[in-house]
């Protein structure tokens, strides 16, 4: 899942970065206003960590401008302003979540797992769909009772899938899920991680639409 993070703060960004990409985010960074409105166009995100105090314009016009166009992508606020007016400011014009500085990083990641559980097929922490479980919070893959190691990129591979139970995902789709804007990607990458998600999973979970893509069955038994 793709994550634009609107910090200004270089060794904040840095952070939040490395901690969001642990989480399994593709993690792109627009440290002001301007360079986060041409990221909403050029990366497209699913998710946005937005802060208020940038040093060209201020985060709430960034929120204003999102909304305008009425794109709903869902935006968490995150800003040393404390001030309950701000924070009613913000969740009007359309922010989804707020948290004020200094926070605790679980409390963040956990905020951000919860607004990306709304865009998917999943209600809670754990997706599952016949056999296999894929927990969010505690990034762990389960076939049946049997925990099954995955590397990130595989795991990566199989979160997207299965967000999308029943939606066919092209190889385009899936590689902007799983990549940074600009990060090299080989002509067989996707190929390769499903090869590698099939011989861990049950036969026949992951099918492949020829010519179009993979998709995961709702039902899939």
């Amino acid at each position: 899942m793709k994550l634009l993070l609107v910090e200004d703060d270089k060794d904040l960004a840095q952070g939040l970065t490395h901690a969001l990409q642990k989480e399994s985010f593709v993690v792109s960074n627009a440290a002001t206003g301007g360079a986060a409105k041409e990221q909403f166009i050029s990366f497209q995100p699913d998710l946005v960590v937005l802060d208020l105090g940038l040093p060209d314009i201020d985060g709430i016009d960034v929120l204003k401008y999102l909304r305008n166009k009425h794109d709903v992508t869902p935006v968490l606020i995150l800003t040393a302003r404390d001030a309950l007016d701000d924070k009613v400011r913000a969740l009007d014009i359309g922010a989804d979540d707020y948290l004020a500085k200094p926070f605790e990083m679980p409390e963040l990641l956990a905020r951000l797992r919860a607004m990306s559980r709304r865009l998917g097929t999943a209600s809670s922490s754990e997706m599952i769909i016949g056999q296999v479980t894929l927990d969010t919070a505690a990034h762990r893959v389960l076939v049946g009772e049997t925990e099954v190691s995955l590397p990130r990129k595989e795991y990566m591979t199989l979160k997207a899938l299965m967000e999308s139970a029943g939606r066919v995902k092209t190889k385009d789709m899936l590689e902007s899920n799983l990549y940074s804007w600009g990060e090299e990607i080989g002509s067989n990458t996707i190929e390769v991680h499903v090869s590698n998600l099939r011989k861990k999973l049950p036969e026949g979970f992951i099918k492949t639409i020829r010519g179009v893509g993979y998709i995961i069955s709702q039902d899939k038994g």
